[in-house]
């Protein structure tokens, strides 16, 4: 089974308040030097079979439909690649 992601983001030209907050509280919790942060949304898609280009377009077309709103967002789809997926490094705090 293939993992396709769908990456969201707001348009660069968009306001992002959750952004600022993060970006206004890193200092106050000891973590300098972060010029701007932005925050989106990652999607996770198990592809029954082989990932082709048909399979793609559908994915671009559910992210351009339903995903992500096109009208401030932008979005990017990718295949991940199993390899890269299982060697990950679980992030210290989250469970598994």
């Amino acid at each position: 089974m293939a993992r396709v992601v769908v990456d969201v983001m707001l348009k660069p030209e968009i306001l992002d308040p959750q952004g600022q907050a993060v970006q206004r509280a890193l200092p106050r919790l000891g973590y300098q030097g972060i010029s701007d942060v932005r925050q989106g949304k990652r999607f996770e898609l198990e592809v029954e079979g082989p990932v082709d280009e048909a399979v793609l377009a559908r994915v671009r077309e559910m992210a351009e439909t339903f995903l992500a709103n096109t009208v401030i967002e932008n979005f990017t789809v990718r295949v991940e690649d199993a390899a890269e997926a299982a060697s990950e490094p679980k992030a210290e705090g989250v469970a598994p």
